[in-house]
């Protein structure tokens, strides 16, 4: 052993201490090695989902390349001369190697701590919405709504979000303080119809299709918002009336729950298509143009001429 250190010293140019490192190195990353390799089969063993697997896998990479960099520094910089070096150099190799990680975390502890939200609320993060069926250590899952897919109804995916996200991305939560959302349908009918019927129709129609809630209901409902600073004076539907350039607009807004709004929706649409269209003074407006002729007005201006004439001569 002594003649092949002191051979690769005379032709290498390299120390005897600085080829102990290199030894000790390598020596250090084979176990580690040997150790990650060993994590992953027992995984494998014990569990049978693809996803925890890859951050099984994606989780134990980050902890053996953090540990490699603590060991070849120790080897090669001549150990840690306080503590504060140890926990310096460990806290480096944490941040740069652990960092979406830890940060996620972080966004675990802070989820169980402030809870923005919670399993079966429907939030809206970045580019996604959804309804939350899972927090986990590192992410948590939703059922997604939307996309392709109109008002909000389930695409059949499941989303995925790193729990760092509630860092960097504003969330929507529609359950916060308050378990219902406020719905809004539009539809315009003509100058000439008569709204203040139309109106009371729609009225009417929203009445029946909104969520009811009984006075003890509305009483508990009315507590939970206000202690989130969310104050609300009734509860009931309303239709609001506004001018627009083609007609008047009409835009009924009622209370209803949150997977309920497409099939409210639906019952308002076909009730006001029914009674609107066996209205005779009530007619949807929509987008028209008219066309003026010169040539016609011309040709209206010269009869009338024509008739003005003869009268004319007769006196």
């Amino acid at each position: 052993m002594r003649k092949v250190e002191h051979w690769i010293e005379e032709n290498l140019n390299l120390s005897a201490e600085i080829q102990e490192n290199i030894f000790m190195s390598l020596l250090a990353l084979l176990g580690l090695w040997i150790i990650s390799r060993l994590l992953l089969r027992l995984a494998s063993r014990q569990q049978t989902d693809s996803r925890k697997l890859y951050q099984w896998r994606k989780t134990t990479n980050y902890v053996v390349t953090g540990l490699g960099i603590i060991f070849l520094a120790n080897i090669w910089f001549d150990g840690f001369s306080s503590i504060t070096t140890f926990l310096g150099i460990f806290s480096v190799g944490l941040v740069v190697v652990l960092r979406d990680p830890i940060l996620n975390i972080m966004g675990w502890v802070f989820l169980i701590w402030k809870r923005p939200f919670k399993v079966g609320d429907r939030i809206k993060i970045g580019p996604y919405t959804g309804d939350v069926i899972d927090i986990a250590f590192f992410q948590f899952t939703l059922n997604e709504l939307g996309e392709w897919v109109d008002s909000e109804q389930a695409t059949g995916r499941v989303v995925h979000v790193p729990n760092g996200q509630v860092f960097t991305q504003p969330q929507t939560n529609y359950n916060y303080g308050f378990p219902f959302i406020w719905h809004e349908v539009q539809l315009r009918i003509t100058f000439e119809s008569n709204w203040q019927k139309a109106k009371t129709i729609l009225e009417e129609i929203a009445s029946r299709n909104c969520e009811k809630l009984s006075e003890a209901a509305e009483n508990l409902v009315r507590a939970e918002a206000q202690q989130h600073l969310i104050f609300y004076k009734s509860f009931a539907p309303r239709v609001f009336t506004k001018v627009r350039e083609n007609g008047i607009q009409l835009t009924a807004r009622y209370l209803c729950g949150l997977n309920a709004r497409r099939e409210s929706e639906n019952s308002i649409w076909e009730e006001v298509l029914t009674q609107f269209l066996s209205t005779p003074d009530i007619r949807f407006a929509y987008p028209t143009t008219r066309f003026y002729s010169t040539m016609e007005s011309q040709q209206d201006e010269a009869e009338a001429q024509q008739v003005e004439a003869p009268e004319k001569r007769r006196r």
